[in-house]
């Protein structure tokens, strides 16, 4: 009886329930709403005559690129860094876990001024880059940094807790069969990490699509060259033009929402699939 009774220590199930319901709703569920009635009061000529101007098409194609390459980035070193602080015990292990987590308290208008801080042509980083030609200040490069820098806890924290599941008696099983390296990582730690990888990878790709703070300074917000999709639906905000911002939103909401989909589909194959070579 104790067992049982130790399973539900909160209020019963319609109480909980319904507060959980009631705070999505408010929350979540109830600004979309709101979103997409003021789009389906449009009509569908200004829709698409919003969506498809020269500037929001500009937009699109540096946000979504920028967005891609910065999930690359935070794939390659996401991993790593997932792969060290799992296998790995050193002196300052824990700070290193710790600052993993900074993007996330670190407001996202302070990130990006200290990167701007950085690359200026007499910061840190960029007083050594400029004079070689690279330029991060107010173009798509920095762009691209300051979306990794505030979404590369996603791949990490998705890994990390998949990598210290991984049974490593079959890794040693595989190197006793004589697997090297190369194939105990593809063939029996991928295989395992490859839905929480490809989570984390597409949560940091849909929080880079809506990244607003960290950009906005880095960036210079120079239309066609360095502007994004949310700091057009700001200005048109601040122009009072509600329904292009809307129109806007919805298609980076859409796009959020598809990848999500998309990447749930793979997971829930790639668990099958695992499950059937088990």
């Amino acid at each position: 009886m104790a067992r049982k009774n130790s399973k539900h220590l909160l209020p019963g199930f319609g109480l909980t329930m319904g507060i959980s319901l009631f705070y999505i709703t408010l929350v979540i569920l109830l600004p979309i709403a709101a979103m997409l009635l003021k789009v389906a009061g449009m009509g569908l000529p200004e829709f698409w005559r919003i969506i498809s101007s020269r500037r929001a098409i500009a937009a699109y194609q540096i946000t979504f690129s920028s967005a891609f390459y910065a999930t690359i980035l935070n794939g390659t070193v996401g991993l790593l860094l997932a792969w060290v602080l799992t296998r790995y015990r050193f002196p300052g292990r824990r700070i290193l876990d710790a600052l993993v987590d900074l993007p996330f308290a670190l407001p996202t208008a302070v990130a990006g001024l200290v990167l701007v801080t950085l690359f200026a042509d007499t910061g840190w980083y960029g007083q050594f880059l400029e004079p070689n030609g690279f330029k991060v200040n107010y173009t798509q490069l920095g762009i691209v940094l300051a979306m990794a820098f505030t979404s590369i806890p996603f791949v990490v924290r998705a890994v990390q807790p998949v990598l210290e599941e991984v049974d490593e008696s079959l890794e040693a099983a595989a190197e006793s069969l004589g697997a090297n390296r190369w194939q105990v990582f593809t063939r029996i730690i991928w295989p395992t990490i490859l839905p929480a990888f490809a989570g984390g990878c597409v949560l940091s790709f849909a929080r880079s699509l809506g990244e607003f703070g960290a950009v906005v300074f880095i960036a210079g917000n120079i239309p066609g060259v360095t502007e994004i999709v949310s700091l057009l639906i700001y200005i048109r905000l601040d122009e009072y033009n509600y329904e292009a911002a809307a129109a806007l939103a919805f298609v980076l909401l859409l796009v959020a929402f598809l990848t999500l989909v998309a990447t749930n589909a793979l997971s829930a194959w790639q668990t099958r699939y695992v499950e059937r070579s088990a």
